[in-house]
């Protein structure tokens, strides 16, 4: 049938969710997250996957073994394309996540492991490197889509001169793009897919940028 955006019934579901993070609300409610959540998801990510990579939905359920909280079901519904399989994958397509806060979309290593993280803060100090991936920074920071990390320190990593021109990249311990929308009616149509597909094309040159400089974590498979 083609993807034909959510429903308003797919955010009213996560609404619910919330109030009622229970095994017995989930039971009553999985007809309708596979018909308005999952349903919609796997025709976006079946559209996506030619241009973007082989996509991967991610389960429903919380692993809580080492979690205060011990709710079972994640309250959003998220999905990665291409390369992007964990913490320290490389040559990655995507991520896409639908909420009750709205939809979002992103590109990038959000974690870098020791190696990878050795590697980055070399390729942004490089007088070639650096400067290309400040360049792509600023680029999509003008066209309003958000540029940050999981972690950043206070002030540069140990080794690098407190006043270097590219201190604050130095500072990043990962580098994504993220774009975030609150809902809205054209969630409910193909509109959101246009929108996934404008960011992910233009997170295109930092993902690249990013396999080509630092690459997957030598240490984990």
């Amino acid at each position: 049938m083609g993807f034909r955006g959510w429903p308003a019934e797919a955010l009213e579901f996560f609404e619910g969710l919330a109030a009622d993070n229970s095994k017995s609300w989930w039971q009553a409610h999985k007809g309708a997250y596979e018909h308005v959540v999952k349903g919609p998801m796997d025709e976006l990510l079946a559209e996506l996957a030619p241009e973007f990579g082989a996509p991967k939905l991610f389960r429903p359920y919380r692993d809580v073994r080492f979690s205060p909280d011990k709710t079972p079901y994640k309250t959003h519904i998220g999905a990665t394309l291409g390369g992007l399989r964990g913490p320290n994958a490389a040559t990655g397509g995507g991520y896409v996540q639908l909420s009750a806060d709205g939809l979002g979309v992103g590109s990038g290593m959000y974690h870098l492991a020791p190696d990878q993280l050795h590697r980055f803060r070399r390729a942004v100090a490089d007088d070639t490197t650096g400067p290309e991936i400040a360049g792509i920074v600023a680029g999509l920071r003008a066209a309003k889509l958000d540029v940050a990390a999981h972690e950043t320190l206070k002030t540069a990593p140990k080794g690098y001169p407190r006043d270097h021109p590219r201190v604050e990249l130095l500072r990043h311990k990962g580098l994504i793009v993220w774009k975030s929308w609150e809902p809205a009616a054209w969630l409910g149509t193909r509109t959101a897919k246009d929108r996934v597909v404008e960011v992910l094309r233009a997170a295109r040159p930092m993902q690249s940028w990013l396999d080509t400089n630092v690459g997957a974590s030598l240490g984990r498979p």
